[in-house]
């Protein structure tokens, strides 16, 4: 089965996030580092688990979760470009999760609306 763009993209933004944290890592930084490896990793598995969700609500469920955890992973990335921690760039990370972003809001208020009209 295909996988959807958001699948897609979510995965490639978790190996991107693996190599950051890796390059963190040898930077001895640890603590922000750790925080973004969870929280950007996690995107793609609750999107994963929504894909067999066992009904509307739980994908709806899942994919709002997808959705904190993208913003949670922004927050991390705007503390590294904002601090002194280190001086590697994080900008194209910054577009591609503000991509994720759009389209997981998107995802659950098209859901959401969705579901709310087959209740009608």
């Amino acid at each position: 089965m295909k996988k959807s763009i958001v699948q897609s993209k979510s995965f490639k933004f978790s190996l991107n996030i693996i190599s950051l944290f890796s390059k963190l890592q040898k930077e001895k930084e640890f603590i922000i580092s750790k925080q973004l490896l969870r929280s950007g990793t996690s995107i793609g598995a609750n999107i994963e688990e929504a894909m067999a969700g066992q009904s509307k609500r739980d994908f709806i469920a899942k994919m709002s979760i997808s959705s904190k955890e993208a913003r949670e992973t922004r927050y991390w990335l705007l503390l590294l470009q904002e601090s002194d921690l280190t001086q590697i760039n994080v900008s194209s990370l910054l577009k591609d999760i503000n991509e994720l972003i759009r389209l997981l809001t998107s995802i659950v208020k098209t859901s959401q609306e969705n579901l709310l009209k087959k209740q009608q």
